[in-house]
């Protein structure tokens, strides 16, 4: 069979599938074909549970994971939460991961993260530097369990001869992000304030940090597309970033959104609070090389379609 065809008449499960990117790849699989799809996510599956990860592998049978499920939060979130953020995304990994080898699965696609990267890695940030440091300290917990991920799918393939993959996106946004102020990412978050305000009259907005911090941005029905083409083509150990291959800083991205929304107020920079890592931007030339991936959808369109699906789904 095709090396391009060869999961698409096979059982993939997407744990997390009821999530953000979860959702889209849903979409993306069944678009292209992919005939045995499903998911696993709470409340059926608590994928911190041994017994639930057994359970979830004896029901569904898969020949394929997509492993997407994930503790996740923005730097309040994460500064509050470390130690569960820490547990529960390293032990979903280590037992899905393992109990995918025991029962011989064909593939298992781990989801990384940008917060793996040290906090001072050289932009834009390549594959090799992922070792070279410590990650930026609020996120560290997170990103550390996540990149035991790649420790355990490396070890694997060496020990047991077991395909697994790790991916790194960075930071996304689009359609069905979470806008909750408690836990959303800087995209969502910055729309909710201008779009709410705009509604409500409110003439000033405040936004943490110094707005010097710079990010890359991945449209998620993009992100889906990427793993999706990972799934098909690649099969080797090194990490593979997934991006969109541009940075801006947070001060210029508020203009944006302020702009976009038609918030004519004032932005106020709480400048207690911190900036976050003070770089972010990926080299995704192995993407490219290893899957053909490119991003295809520009900055401003992804935000005009965020802020559309924002306004039209708000309760």
């Amino acid at each position: 069979m095709n090396i391009e065809n060869r999961f698409q008449k096979k059982k993939i499960v997407v744990t997390g599938g009821k999530g953000f990117l979860g959702k889209h790849i849903l979409t993306k699989l069944a678009d292209k074909g992919y005939e045995d799809i499903s998911v696993a996510d709470l409340p059926e599956y608590d994928l911190t549970k041994l017994p639930d990860i057994q359970r979830m592998y004896d029901d569904k049978k898969p020949d394929a994971v997509i492993h997407l499920a994930a503790k996740v939060g923005g730097i309040g979130f994460n500064q509050e939460n470390p130690a569960s953020l820490f547990y529960d995304n390293a032990i979903m990994g280590l037992q899905l991961i393992h109990e995918g080898y025991v029962r011989k699965i064909d593939k298992f696609l781990a989801l990384g993260t940008i917060c793996a990267y040290p906090k001072f890695t050289p932009v834009p940030f390549r594959e090799e530097d992922i070792w070279n440091g410590y990650p930026e300290e609020t996120n560290a917990p997170y990103g550390l369990a996540k990149k035991m991920m790649l420790v355990q799918a490396q070890a694997y393939r060496q020990q047991y001869g077991f395909n697994a993959i790790f991916i790194l996106p960075v930071n996304l946004y689009g359609p069905g992000d979470n806008f909750d102020p408690r836990s959303s990412h800087v995209i969502p978050a910055l729309i909710k304030k201008c779009v709410d305000a705009v509604e409500t009259g409110q003439r000033e907005i405040v936004v943490w940090g110094t707005g010097n911090a710079t990010r890359e941005f991945f449209y998620v029905e993009d992100a889906a597309e990427a793993v999706v083409l990972a799934l098909k083509k690649y099969d080797k150990s090194d990490p593979v970033n997934i991006g969109a291959g541009f940075e801006i800083s947070i001060r210029d991205l508020v203009a944006l959104i302020v702009e976009l929304t038609g918030f004519t107020g004032t932005v106020v920079w709480d400048l207690s609070k911190p900036d976050g890592q003070p770089r972010r931007m990926l080299d995704t030339t192995r993407a490219l090389q290893e899957f053909d991936f490119k991003a295809g959808t520009s900055f401003r369109e992804g935000l005009k379609k965020t802020i559309d699906w924002y306004r039209k789904n708000r309760t």
